[in-house]
């Protein structure tokens, strides 16, 4: 079973510049979700996709002329593993002097190669630089807790600071913060993102949420496992009857990770930058 520590992650590499999916490192979700209470057998409580967009990707056409593209892959929550994120950049480098017949391959062999290292079907879209005028920016709607003018003595996540009005009716809304920091599990490097809670029950304490969103800024974990805990945190102590907990994080190595896990059906995610990214 691979860890986290025997990934490339902190140590020096060797870039390969040919095709090679070996590089690709697999680490599993039960790992970190054996912490939240989420073990083996256990049914999640929720669904979701890790959505990654790769803006540093380039391979020769059969002529050997180089060509670029930003490729968007979608991995389900329910896949059995994570792919290490400088892993990942390694691979999408072992491209930069393979030829390929066109973005077709590239596709086929990117959703071949991906969906084994997650362990479950991933799906590929490709942006090619035609199209690239007509990507646009946006930020995730909701509420903004930022606003609100907290004092902040602790820097680690404490569930215990979220609570919601139970002896009023349910409410909806949707709530976000810019102010999510966590560290790289392995080598303790900044991750920075956008957080957007969307919720329907009793009304959540913002002033707490904040606090507790704030709390990550000292936590190391990867992406996917800080929203993980950010939901299951929220699920447990505020008792929502639906919840979504959708992240943007800005990007390192030429990749972003944009993990949402819901427990409602919403529809998919937007997949707009936003201004950091």
């Amino acid at each position: 079973m691979n860890t986290p520590d025997q990934s490339p992650l902190g140590k020096s590499s060797a870039y390969q510049s040919h095709y090679a999916p070996d590089l690709l490192f697999p680490i599993p979700r039960l790992q970190k979700r054996e912490e939240i209470g989420l073990g083996e057998g256990s049914r999640l409580p929720f669904f979701g996709v890790d959505i990654w967009n790769a803006y540093e990707l380039s391979w020769l056409n059969m002529r050997g002329k180089p060509q670029v593209a930003i490729a968007t892959i979608s991995a389900p929550a329910d896949s059995p593993n994570i792919v290490e994120s400088k892993s990942f950049k390694l691979y999408l480098n072992s491209f930069n002097q393979t030829k390929l017949a066109g973005t077709d391959a590239l596709v086929e062999l990117l959703r071949q190669d991906l969906s084994a290292a997650f362990g479950a079907p991933v799906h590929v879209t490709i942006t090619t630089p035609d199209a690239f005028g007509s990507l646009k920016m946006g930020e995730l709607d909701g509420t903004l807790l930022d606003r609100l003018d907290v004092e902040i003595d602790n820097y680690a996540p404490s569930p215990e600071l979220l609570s919601a009005n139970h002896d009023e009716a349910p409410v909806e809304e949707t709530l976000v913060s810019h102010l999510l920091k966590s560290n790289c599990l392995v080598t303790g490097q900044p991750d920075w993102g956008t957080v957007q809670i969307r919720y329907v029950g009793p009304q959540i304490d913002q002033e707490g949420l904040l606090k507790y969103l704030i709390g990550f800024r000292e936590h190391n974990e990867f992406h996917e496992q800080c929203v993980e805990r950010i939901f299951m945190d929220v699920l447990r102590q505020c008792k929502p009857t639906k919840l979504a907990v959708y992240a943007r994080y800005t990007r390192r190595g030429g990749l972003d990770i944009n993990p949402w896990r819901a427990n409602f059906s919403t529809g998919m995610p937007g997949n707009l930058r936003t201004a950091r990214q």
